[in-house]
């Protein structure tokens, strides 16, 4: 037997024994070409493929990579091969990013269902876990011991930091007794910040939208070497304030890290400052409107909140006031009622128009065909989606992906 062979007996066995422990995923590729792969759970569609070449890009002996909803996987590469574990996350996702994840993978409808069930399957490990895991592998093949925090935490970049910031915070101590007290209002964001962060937290769409158009200019300080650097984290800043100020106004954690991280990612794409600003204006419109949602044009109420919970979680669902009723344990007619008396809109109504949002979303964001869409929100049909499309925007959803407003 060829040792080539050999080798591919061993990995293959390696990586059974291990998908069988953990309770995940794991793949063996040859020179980047899909060679094996093993799952305790079934899955039509692996969701590698959203992330693929991004792992395969890896090629230290073990690596790491964070996709969408949190979701890792670990790499561990041997000469042309690499083993590739995940994905798993900390905690179960929720059905609605399942069904979101599998309508990115290209899950067909009518198994949706069971990749839904697959991947709640899945069992959950913390990356910290995972990593454990392929350590023992890469110690086996690459004949490396490594600890955690090699993969997360340098030491030669340590002792760099101590020494650079050392001499830099000195530098800066000596430079401000130097400077004139006008000079020193270099940082002139607070104030702008706290007022930014309260209209999130009210979800004040309107409030937000006239302070934006007279918005102080913002100096932030230098927080990078370059324009674009500066820019982009500048963008990831204020996303991790953004969604921690929408947590505190009612929006959901993992939805408002969600986000955040989706913009976060979009961001790294740009490759302009003009286009990564207009990203960071929309991105904190975006959180604004989340929580003005979930407050429903002013009113919090528990009633209120729960049906919003509940419509923005099931959009993918063929969504009812009867089911609303029977998860919140009310009567149809009481609960349309109460939410029409508390709102002043009809529930009815209300989830028409968050459908609606979540249409224009996939229309202007993904290449989805109107049938894909139609079936993913749970229209009876492509022509019942397109006509409470038109109704509720006067367009069809053919007319809004060509020409879509400038923010939506």
């Amino acid at each position: 037997m060829s040792d080539n062979r050999k080798t591919e007996e061993t990995l293959r066995y390696i990586c059974t024994m291990i998908g069988n422990l953990s309770g995940v995923p794991i793949r063996i590729y040859k020179n980047r070409s899909l060679i094996f792969s093993h799952s305790v759970v079934w899955l039509p569609v692996d969701p590698i493929c959203l992330c693929e070449d991004e792992i395969l890009d890896i090629r230290s002996h073990i690596g790491y990579y964070t996709a969408q909803f949190f979701y890792s996987y670990g790499i561990v590469n041997y000469e042309d091969y690499s083993i590739i574990s995940g994905p798993t996350r900390l905690t179960s996702a929720r059905v609605q990013e399942l069904r979101e994840l599998a309508f990115l993978a290209g899950v067909p409808s009518e198994e949706t269902d069971a990749f839904v069930s697959g991947m709640r399957a899945v069992i959950s490990l913390p990356l910290e876990s995972l990593l454990q895991m392929l350590l023992s592998v890469n110690f086996f093949l690459n004949e490396e011991m490594l600890e955690i925090t090699d993969l997360t935490i340098r030491e030669d970049e340590q002792q760099m930091y101590n020494a650079q910031l050392g001499r830099e915070h000195a530098e800066h101590r000596y430079d401000q007794d130097l400077l004139d007290p006008a000079a020193q209002e270099v940082h002139n964001t607070y104030r702008t910040e706290q007022t930014l962060l309260d209209l999130i937290e009210k979800g004040d769409v309107g409030a937000l939208d006239e302070w934006l158009k007279d918005a102080p200019a913002v100096r932030p300080g230098s927080i990078a070497p370059d324009q674009l650097r500066q820019v982009k984290n500048t963008l990831i800043v204020t996303a991790t304030l953004a969604s921690r100020a929408a947590v505190r106004g009612g929006m959901d954690v993992e939805d408002a890290f969600s986000l955040s991280d989706a913009y976060i990612r979009k961001c790294e794409l740009l490759q302009t400052p003009d286009r990564i600003i207009n990203l960071q204006y929309h991105m904190v419109l975006d959180f604004t409107s989340q929580v003005s949602n979930l407050k429903l044009h002013g009113n919090s109420s528990a009633l209120a909140a729960a049906v919003a919970e509940y419509v923005r979680h099931h959009l993918s669902d063929p969504v009812s006031t009867e089911k609303i009723a029977e998860k919140l344990h009310f009567s149809r007619t009481w609960l349309s009622r109460k939410f029409h008396e508390e709102t002043g809109i009809p529930l009815s109504d209300f989830i028409r128009i968050k459908k609606t949002e979540e249409a224009q979303r996939l229309l202007r964001y993904t290449d989805k065909s109107l049938r894909e869409i139609s079936v993913y929100l749970g229209y009876s049909s492509q022509s019942h989606f397109q006509t409470v499309f038109k109704k509720q925007l006067g367009v069809t959803p053919m007319q809004y992906r060509r020409n879509p407003p400038d923010r939506s």
